[in-house]
């Protein structure tokens, strides 16, 4: 395997035998940006994004990253997220119709009843 900065490394040698594998289907493809202040980006996950490799449609993440962020932890989280998504579990997809429906049901109800404003009533005395 060839890491930038560090060259070609042997990964069986440095961790072990079983630490490879004889062949692993590519399931996420993780692209790391430089963050840019200012620069709008995607926060929600909602639409699916795609990158092809060898004509096949693999589920692709644009992460901005910052000096300081622990990118291993970020990666980390972003493949178990794939995986529940993978497996039909989209929190970003949940977390949207549960505030629809939230909203949704707030517009069925009647206005609440205000309370007078006692400021007005007590400006004038004094």
């Amino acid at each position: 395997m060839e890491v930038r900065g560090l060259g070609v490394i042997n990964i069986r040698d440095l961790f072990g035998v079983a630490s490879t594998r004889s062949s692993k289907r590519v399931e996420l493809v993780v692209q790391l940006e430089r963050w840019e202040a200012g620069r709008e980006y995607e926060r929600l996950g909602l639409d699916d994004v795609y990158y092809e490799i060898l004509g096949l449609a693999v589920p692709l993440l644009r992460m901005p990253v910052a000096p300081g962020r622990n990118v291993a932890i970020l990666v980390e989280v972003a493949a178990r997220n794939q995986l529940l998504r993978s497996r039909g579990h989209h929190a970003a997809r949940r977390l949207a119709a549960r505030l629809e429906r939230q909203l949704r049901d707030q517009g069925d109800e009647p206005e609440p009843e205000t309370e007078p404003d006692d400021r007005a009533a007590t400006e004038g005395e004094g």
